[in-house]
């Protein structure tokens, strides 16, 4: 079977059997014209001299020509399909994608709040004098004092707040407890929330409430992150989970142990934790960039 003949009759496949999208196919098929003049360029005429090797040598010319390894995965799974099809056709017998690995796809780094405008949310007049501005710059604090998720956020109760030890039960991911502690003034900061809070007709036990007493949902929560956050900060994204992201990296900043955060993060390996070093590591370059006399020189004689 020549290469072109097996290609038409892959796509014909995914349009008629498969019912892939008209997008799909034109991607498919931009990929597999590629990979056929390779074949032709290198004197290959038939799909069953193709070879591991022959697939190899593909790849690589992508990766020094510049292609992402995002690019070059998506060009690796059109062609592990179309030589599934045709081992199911016994076009060919050997599985010649086997041997081939996947691109590395490096590991984005968390989004972060600057401490300077993060530290804006301590601003009385930001927040509105009522029980919604009381409740969302508590709520705001305590995804920045505490690192919890937004879903943790959610299942806070008045009962998992112990004033006395200064500490917040939080239920993470499969149902696990962890014990948080706060500051002095977070705790008083809550008082003052649920003082207003109790004044409501009826309420939900739930800590975070809409003006009707009825607890928040998530969607609520992102839009009050949003609301404010989109104002003090110019991060490359604004959410809830960027204050998670912000809480690690200023607690490695200031030479917490990466154990104790991972405890306080709720994280079930320290891998998950480990991220964050890197984050630190990138924020130690820009500083010394932006500090060192060394540099400012450099910056000066330009």
């Amino acid at each position: 079977m020549k290469p072109a003949s097996a290609i038409k009759a892959y796509l014909d496949y995914l349009a008629t059997e498969q019912r892939r999208s008209d997008n799909t196919i034109s991607t498919y098929r931009i990929i597999f014209d590629d990979f056929e003049r390779y074949l032709t360029a290198h004197d290959i005429k038939s799909v069953a001299d193709i070879t591991s090797h022959d697939i190899r040598n593909w790849q690589v010319g992508h990766t020094e020509a510049g292609d992402s390894p995002n690019t070059i995965l998506k060009r690796l799974t059109a062609l592990r399909s179309w030589f599934t099809y045709m081992r199911r056709q016994r076009w060919m017998k050997q599985d010649v994608m086997a041997k081939i690995s996947n691109p590395k796809r490096p590991r984005p780094l968390p989004v972060f709040f600057r401490e300077k405008e993060v530290e804006k949310i301590y601003n009385a007049d930001l927040f509105a004098d009522t029980f919604e501005g009381c409740r969302d710059k508590l709520l705001l604090r305590i995804l920045y004092e505490t690192g919890i998720r937004r879903s943790e956020v959610l299942g806070l109760t008045e009962a998992g707040v112990d004033f006395n030890a200064l500490t917040i039960k939080v239920l993470g991911k499969r149902n696990k407890e962890r014990i948080i502690p706060i500051e002095e003034e977070l705790a008083r900061s809550i008082r003052e929330y649920l003082q207003l809070k109790h004044q409501l007709p009826q309420y939900d036990q739930k800590l975070f409430v809409n003006g009707n007493g009825c607890a928040i949902n998530s969607g609520k929560v992102y839009t009050i992150v949003r609301k404010y956050m989109t104002l003090l900060s110019n991060a490359d994204r604004i959410s809830p989970h960027v204050f998670r992201h912000t809480f690690a990296t200023q607690m490695l900043n200031e030479g917490a142990n990466i154990n104790a955060i991972k405890e306080l993060l709720g994280h079930a390996s320290l891998n998950a934790t480990e991220i964050y070093t890197h984050v630190t590591r990138e924020h130690l370059k820009e500083v010394y960039k932006h500090a060192h006399p060394r540099e400012l020189n450099k910056k000066n004689n330009l």
